[in-house]
């Protein structure tokens, strides 16, 4: 069974700096693309950054310059470095794995970033 456990979340003051990491449980994880989406209250989730098995990375318009995807294949890791944070940052960030048709979902990690 797949699991993908996120951590990193949590408090941060504006301009501050987190790094959220994902943990995959899947065999191959090389073949994964491995993305970190984000749900706002009130708001749909959205894509923020996707890395895919080929190492080439895309960000919503909103962080680019700010937010870095990485992954780490020979541990499995996923993560995403975020920077110059701003108040409209604060959401549930979810890690997700895709190849194959097959989708997996993390359970969030909370990122709130606020004086």
């Amino acid at each position: 069974q797949v699991q993908l456990v996120e951590s990193g979340g949590g408090l941060v003051q504006p301009g501050g700096s987190l790094r959220l990491s994902c943990a995959a449980s899947v065999s191959i994880f090389s073949r994964y693309a491995m993305g970190w989406y984000r749900q706002a209250p009130g708001k749909q989730r959205e894509l923020v950054a996707v890395i895919t098995s080929g190492g080439t990375s895309s960000y919503v318009d909103s962080v680019k310059g700010r937010f870095t995807i990485s992954r780490d294949n020979a541990k499995n890791t996923a993560t995403l470095q975020m920077n110059s944070l701003k108040p409209e940052d604060t959401a549930v960030y979810y890690c997700n794995a895709r190849a194959a048709g097959s989708v997996y979902w993390g359970q969030g990690t909370q990122v709130t970033v606020s004086s």
